[in-house]
């Protein structure tokens, strides 16, 4: 679990799940944590998963909680 903060990121692995979730494994890109491997649930994503592959976004942590942004 990363600590509280926000962290550059990138989509390393997309996976759809049964429950119509996509499980997101991200690599934080920069400063201490450069290196870890992080996964998150997403639902609601249009879209193929596979498409998110070698996609930036900005994972935040708040009181533990992930919350990811996709960059464009």
């Amino acid at each position: 679990m990363l600590a509280d903060g926000t962290y550059d990121a990138l989509v390393v692995d997309a996976e759809p799940r049964d429950d119509g979730a996509v499980s997101i494994d991200l690599t934080v890109v920069s400063g201490p944590n450069k290196g870890e491997v992080v996964t998150v649930l997403a639902r609601n994503l249009a879209g193929d998963p596979v498409d998110l592959l070698g996609v930036p976004a900005t994972l935040t942590v708040a009181d533990g909680a992930p919350s990811l942004r996709l960059e464009p």
